[in-house]
């Protein structure tokens, strides 16, 4: 990351203004470029871009390597005369603007893109091609996954016929050529989401925006990557699971967290010299200029629990692949720019392993006062911030600055408050000195939620972790981006010495 101080927001892409029910790389993205430049932002944070399965969440995704369809630009497509204005103005996409109705953005988007893909005459095109000859290494088992996916009704992979299942050859040539079209189809929605991206990417980059990207550590088991590569996982002779991922019972949830993905075969990934992960990151730092790695910590140890249970209770750690890997990753790749989220339970082994990497860890203020965690809420104090680090005032999983301090006890907000020597500014604004208050920390980078910039309560909050159907609703709206909002952040860039500077 830039050794100059800096400062960015945290916006998913999703939740970006559009007219079409999601935030898109649509001319929005581009004038929210614009707009953070003018604010004295260097870094846009956002979630991971993959196609997201049951409950839509960005961590649960069907591929690893694939964007997500829902990000093509619907009005590049009508420039490009592929779908008409009257088409897509006529789509039910959901009636709220500040939020995403996901069941109609299914319903409505593919239909379009199926019709974009008809008139598009792809087969034809150059570009195209060379995107599918170029990217095949992973492209063609994610489209036919996504291809068998929809021939089945979208039922996971693990429920399945056994021969296609399995990926015997004859299955597999067999549903190649029962589904041409849909794959072509999957093939089609990739190219115009990487040449989209790319193109977004570039205008950030000119415009001294850098993008900070995230990957979560662990795939889903109903995923391309799980099915086309069952060697890499901890599966059986069914390739079903032995044991899936979590985290264990904590003061915060009785039972754990029970996430149930797949858990790597580290013996196999460490015999093969790290091949997937060399590919994985190496498609990851072509995407971004920063990656931030999800559950860091499970490089050092990962909690696993025994597949068929109900609950995290009953795990148990075990050794992951600690330094060996990103020794691995720096000699084939060099040196690229990770942030490593060592947040939760973290040891002096996961310290030792952030430590060795050289990668920032994350510091989050809203942990610093929470009385329940008496181990580590100190190391969240802004005083005790290193250089090394990124600080937040909190991330998408937490609640908003706002939400958080009306739902702490009386005793932890008297607690932030002593901290700030504050005991007269109105709790409505009380926001405002916290985001200061990492601001001046001794953090080389600092990421702010946009909600917390603006205020907002928990009803704005981007995801409560183990729960459904809540989740990654929020959008900005237009009016949002006012002129004074922009100032305000500028203000807070130019005072703590993280002001941009020019590309």
């Amino acid at each position: 990351m830039t050794t100059k101080r800096a400062v960015g927001i945290l916006l998913s892409v999703t939740s970006l203004p559009s007219r079409y029910g999601i935030g898109c790389f649509d001319r929005s993205a581009y004038r929210f470029i614009d707009w953070l430049w003018e604010a004295g932002q260097t870094y846009w944070q956002i979630l991971p871009l993959c196609p997201t399965s049951y409950g839509d969440s960005p961590y649960q995704s069907f591929s690893t390597f694939a964007g997500n369809p829902y990000f093509i630009s619907l009005d590049a497509l009508i420039e490009e005369g592929v779908l008409s204005r009257e088409e897509c103005e006529a789509a039910d996409f959901g009636g709220t603007p500040g939020r995403v109705d996901y069941e109609k953005l299914y319903s409505a988007r593919y239909p379009l893109l199926r019709k974009a893909y008809q008139h598009s005459g792809a087969g034809e095109d150059p570009g195209y091609q060379d995107f599918v000859r170029e990217n095949g290494w992973w492209l063609a088992d994610y489209a036919l996954f996504m291809a068998v996916k929809n021939r089945f009704d979208g039922a996971p992979w693990m429920e399945w016929p056994e021969d296609i299942r399995l990926r015997r050859g004859d299955a597999m040539e067999r549903y190649r050529g029962e589904l041409e079209g849909e794959i072509g189809f999957q093939q089609y929605m990739q190219y115009q989401f990487f040449r989209q991206w790319q193109a977004l990417k570039d205008y950030a980059n000119r415009k001294g925006i850098q993008i900070i990207g995230d990957i979560p550590i662990y795939v889903a088991m109903d995923s391309a990557d799980a099915w086309a590569n069952p060697e890499l996982f901890q599966l059986d002779g069914q390739n079903l699971p032995t044991a899936v991922a979590g985290c264990p019972p904590d003061g915060f949830s009785a039972d754990g967290q029970l996430w149930g993905n797949p858990l790597y075969r580290w013996d196999y990934h460490r015999e093969t010299g790290y091949a997937w992960w060399l590919s994985r990151l190496g498609h990851c730092f072509r995407m971004y200029d920063v990656t931030r790695i999800d559950h860091f910590r499970g490089f050092d140890e990962y909690y696993a629990v025994p597949y068929g249970e109900t609950t995290a209770a009953n795990g148990h750690w075990e050794k992951g692949p600690g330094i060996g890997l990103f020794r691995r990753i720096e000699e084939a790749l060099g040196w690229h720019e990770v942030i490593a989220e060592d947040l939760g339970y973290v040891t002096d082994s996961v310290r030792e392993l952030v430590r060795e990497s050289g990668f920032p860890g994350m510091k989050v203020l809203e942990f610093a006062f929470d009385s329940r965690d008496t181990g580590s809420a100190n190391d969240y104090l802004p005083h005790n911030y290193t250089e090394n680090c990124v600080a937040y005032t909190g991330t998408h999983d937490n609640e908003t600055l706002t939400g958080w301090l009306g739902s702490i006890t009386p005793a932890e907000r008297e607690a932030a408050r002593a901290y700030l020597c504050d005991p007269y500014t109105p709790e409505r604004e009380l926001y405002k000195p916290l985001i200061a208050l990492i601001m001046r920390s001794r953090a080389k980078a600092c990421v702010i939620p946009m909600q917390d910039y603006l205020g907002l309560d928990n009803s704005s909050r981007m995801n409560k972790p183990s729960t459904v159907g809540t989740n990654w609703l929020w959008r900005l709206e237009e009016a949002d981006l006012t002129a004074e909002l922009q100032e305000l952040i500028r203000q807070f860039a130019e005072r703590y010495g993280r002001l941009n500077e020019a590309p």
